[in-house]
């Protein structure tokens, strides 16, 4: 209980620390001596003074000490280590907690020489050979000593010099030079202790059986008294010896290998066992997890199955791929008895990883489209990843920061310790993207990239989320046409998928330089689109003619504004009266205007003419040619009655080689003869004008307010204001022109028509007998 718990295991003491109290902190190690200075450990200072701390098992936090290590204090058959660990939620360990963890282990008794083969260190121990001094025996002077070894020292006994035996050399190092090398010399009451890290100088590489070892074959000189004894501190760890195949990890250790047997001409196995985590395991526990150890002559190997109990699945990454390898921290004793050392106790501690293997995560879309939200599941992780960001649109953002842009995060955990994690966004959040698909459907994609971080090793990976989900909420955008004695109108109301559609009028895109260029009218506020179009124009089609009315029509689409592709279609047809294509002056001059209908795709509309062929267009578009004539010119016949005078031609339409017209426009002007006249004069000294009934022509102005105050009126982009049955309207009308300040304006009747004609059916009253 509590943050950290202890455990002898041998000549180690093994520190757990409580994932509780340490996941997700930063962790500084030190080890207190017996004077209360606390050494803080580096990977440098571990390994050569018989530290180890292992992040496995997921979250599982591991400090090792062996019992001969630099701070232990010895006593008769134990040893005492106290550790002080500091944990900070920041790499600067600011605010750091300090916890104090002091053990004791008992181990006895102590082989003559005991190896020992660590993830970070080896360590080889040996006894101590202790002379007797004949009684009452005369030493030489000290400075006899001094000439032969200057190196040696009077006093308590000393290891001072340590000779390492190489292929091409001996290198002797004294004891201050092999700690600046990195080597761990000790030696206690009863024992001479060298500690070698793996990267060490002096160390070599040697094959035995096929599998390379690490190896030192050393001296180490001491002084005891006044004698000079030496003790063979040489040591050889396994590097490789791994093997994987048909799902198995098989181990080989060969035994007696160089150094470590050099000199002994007789062995004998004492002891063979193994185990995992420092745990030794019976031949029925092995069993139990199909495990198999096999000690013949020449090796001892361990099997086992990738997956079996005791190890455990951890997340990797290879070229940005995630996968898992398996991953177990093997334990082998083997001891032997031999004619140099008598009793000797190997103990190996075997890290072993599995190759990467590649594992593919689920994205499975739960998304709830009644509730407008989309739900994704990612998953399974192992209990070492941890979710840190979220990438969206290019914008990456921590996890505590996603919720500012509607993601919610959620962290599944189940029973053996793996876990998902859900994705929760709103379907209208602005990284949704939304296309219309089609009827009344939209599809809503979820595109956002998800970032990882594996403990305790920091790699980090990156999973893509790309999800569809299709709802039934397309409102498609609607439109009214209406017409007026000169315009065509559409007003569109606009979707919610419409945000990007354009319009295309005969598939020419409506932009504010072409209505400019056409004189049409493009307004949008926002919720409606409004277009008008002047009846002649060139994307206007003419589909018949009758002596009662012209039928026009405008055809609109809104296009995709990425794809193109034709959304929605609209249009608007009328009927307008041909005397908008004549206009016969005063003055005699005839202007005519020629429309073609939609069956004479193929006429050419500069080659229309008048009776008199030389008489040709002065203006042409693609659906129009407008002459400007005199009554006595191009061919016009003329004729009288008792009241009028009548001028008549023909728009014609002729093709290449044939004087039969393919198309023909009769227009007729009327100008009345022996017209009487009212001309209205004063004279200047005329009396005070009386008011009496008469015609004229008047510009006044309408508008419509909101309320009855008349404070505010509707302003032209809100138009078409929608009002209910016998709700109250707010009308103003004022008299423009004339300007004269004698004029008092008095309304007697008023009415709304569907156009500007005020004869036009149906009409609604607005004002009736004042």
């Amino acid at each position: 209980t509590g943050p950290m718990s202890s455990e002898c295991l041998g000549n180690l003491l093994c520190i757990t620390l409580n994932a509780e109290y340490f996941e997700d902190k930063y962790l500084s190690f030190s080890v207190v001596d017996q004077y209360g200075i606390a050494w803080e450990l580096d990977e440098d200072m571990a390994s050569q003074c018989g530290y180890t701390v292992t992040y496995s098992n997921w979250s599982k936090i591991e400090f090792r000490a062996s019992a001969l290590s630099c701070h232990s204090r010895l006593g008769e058959d134990m040893f005492i280590i106290t550790v002080e660990i500091k944990a900070s939620h920041s790499a600067d360990m600011k605010n750091a907690t300090t916890h104090l963890k002091s053990a004791s282990c008992s181990y006895s008794p102590w082989s003559p020489r005991e190896l020992v083969c660590g993830s970070n260190y080896m360590e080889v121990s040996v006894r101590r050979e202790v002379p007797q001094t004949v009684k009452d025996f005369i030493q030489d002077e000290p400075e006899d000593w001094n000439l032969v070894f200057p190196e040696a020292k009077a006093g308590e006994a000393s290891i001072w010099q340590i000779v390492f035996h190489q292929p091409e050399e001996k290198t002797a190092l004294l004891v201050s030079d092999a700690w600046s090398a990195g080597y761990g010399l000790n030696i206690t009451d009863t024992r001479v202790v060298l500690r070698i890290p793996y990267s060490a100088a002096q160390i070599q590489l040697v094959k035995d059986h096929g599998i390379t070892f690490s190896t030192v074959r050393s001296s180490t000189f001491y002084k005891q008294q006044w004698m000079i004894l030496m003790v063979d501190t040489a040591v050889a760890c396994p590097v490789d010896g791994v093997d994987y195949t048909n799902k198995t990890i098989i181990w080989t250790v060969p035994k007696y290998i160089q150094p470590d047997s050099a000199g002994e001409t007789s062995f004998k196995d004492v002891l063979v066992e193994a185990g995992v985590d420092l745990h030794k395991l019976s031949a029925k526990e092995m069993a139990s997890r199909k495990y198999v150890l096999l000690n013949d002559l020449n090796a001892i190997a361990m099997r086992i199955p990738i997956g079996a109990e005791g190890g455990y699945y951890k997340t990797s990454v290879s070229s940005g791929q995630h996968g898992t390898k398996y991953a177990i921290n093997l334990f082998l004793e083997h001891q032997w008895e031999d004619n140099k050392w008598g009793l000797t106790k190997y103990i190996i501690i075997k890290e072993i990883e599995t190759p990467f293997e590649q594992v593919e995560l689920a994205i499975t879309n739960n998304s709830n489209l009644s509730l407008r939200l989309m739900n994704v599941t990612v998953g399974t992780f192992l209990p070492d990843v941890k979710l840190v960001n979220l990438t969206f649109e290019g914008v990456t953002v921590a996890i505590p920061q996603a919720v500012q842009h509607g993601y919610l995060t959620y962290e599944i955990r189940y029973t053996n310790g793996s876990k998902d994690y859900i994705i929760q966004v709103p379907l209208d959040a602005p990284s949704i993207k939304k296309e219309y698909m089609g009827a009344d459907v939209r599809a809503y994609t979820l595109n956002v990239t998800l970032a990882f971080i594996i403990r305790p090793t920091s790699e980090t990976f990156t999973v893509p989320v790309i999800t569809v989900s299709a709802a039934k909420d397309a409102v498609l955008p609607s439109a009214r046409g209406f017409c007026d004695g000169r315009n065509l109108h559409l007003i569109i109301t606009h979707g919610n998928v419409d945000q990007n559609w354009l319009p295309f009028i005969s598939g020419r895109r409506l932009t504010p330089e072409s209505v400019k260029k056409y004189n049409y009218s493009l307004k949008d506020n926002g919720t409606h689109l409004a277009i008008s179009v002047p009846f002649l124009s060139s994307h206007v089609n003419y589909e018949d003619f009758h002596a009662s009315g012209i039928k026009a029509s405008l055809h609109l689409t809104l296009k995709d504004g990425i794809t193109l592709a034709n959304r929605r279609e609209f249009s608007v047809s009328c009927t307008f009266s041909p005397s908008q294509l004549i206009q016969c002056l005063p003055n005699g001059t005839v202007v005519i205007t020629a429309v073609k209908l939609v069956g004479d795709a193929d006429l050419d509309t500069s080659l229309f003419v008048l009776r008199d062929r030389r008489c040709k267009p002065s203006l042409v578009t693609e659906k129009t040619a407008t002459f400007k004539i005199n009554v006595n010119t191009c061919g016009t016949s003329r004729k009288f009655n008792s009241t009028t005078m009548t001028y008549e031609n023909d728009v014609l339409y002729f093709r290449p080689g044939n004087d039969t017209p393919v198309y023909r426009l009769k227009f007729v002007c009327w100008y009345a003869i022996k017209q009487a006249l009212d001309v209205q004069y004063e004279s200047k000294k005329s009396p005070l004008p009386s008011i009496k009934p008469g015609f004229g022509s008047l510009t006044l102005s309408l508008k419509l307010f909101k309320e009855k105050s008349y404070t505010e009126p509707y302003r032209e982009l809100e138009y078409p204001v929608v009002k209910y049955l016998r709700e109250a309207l707010y009308f103003e009308v004022e008299l423009l022109q004339p300007k004269d300040v004698r004029l008092e304006l008095n309304l007697d009747d008023c009415w709304a028509t569907n156009s500007q004609s005020q004869d036009s059916l149906p009409q609604w009253p607005i004002l009736i007998n004042g």
